[in-house]
């Protein structure tokens, strides 16, 4: 299978200004100042877009090789749907609203865009990532979870019951060398 190269610095730039025009069309239909953010072309996998916040800094990833793939298609509606989620986080805060309630769906409605919340492309050519899965169990059956629930278990920030039997779930240790005895 090729690979897809990811957008060159040309269409990178073009990515950005789109996003910037989108922002300042916010600006002018809202009546407020909505600053410009950072935008960066490192996300993976199957997502086109996701916008990020994390203690006050504010940013949007694209996908370089979903955009190099359906790059018209993804400046008329990856890239309203981000923006659109930074406007309404920052008119309603991310804890008030749901991601893709009425309030974005308005913000969409203002863009003139697709107020659809995923897209359905084909990823034949588009690096994948990989997620490692850790095995778990319960009194009824195994569970793989992600390495990201993992994570929360081990540090103690999570715990996860079974939705089938409502037991805790418990890792499954890999089992080590055999002694001789």
């Amino acid at each position: 299978m090729n690979l897809i190269a990811p957008i060159d610095a040309e269409q990178q730039q073009r990515v950005r200004i789109a996003t910037y025009d989108y922002i300042q069309l916010a600006g002018r239909l809202f009546n407020r100042c909505f600053p410009p953010i950072d935008v960066s072309f490192d996300l993976r996998g199957r997502s086109a877009g996701m916008y990020r916040v994390r203690r006050h800094e504010r940013w949007i990833r694209y996908n370089p090789y979903l955009f190099a793939k359906y790059f018209d298609d993804n400046l008329q509606t990856t890239v309203p749907h981000e923006v659109a989620h930074y406007v309404t986080d920052v008119l309603h805060g991310l804890r008030n609203i749901r991601p893709h309630g009425p309030e974005w769906r308005a913000v969409m409605l203002a863009f003139g865009a697709d107020d659809s919340v995923t897209c359905a492309y084909e990823l034949t050519g588009i690096p994948q990532r990989r997620q490692m899965r850790y095995e778990y169990r319960c009194s009824c059956q195994s569970h793989q979870l992600s390495a990201q629930r993992h994570n929360k278990i081990r540090s103690g920030r999570a715990h996860y019951y079974c939705r089938c039997c409502g037991d805790s779930l418990v890792r499954v240790r890999a089992a080590g060398p055999a002694l001789l005895i």
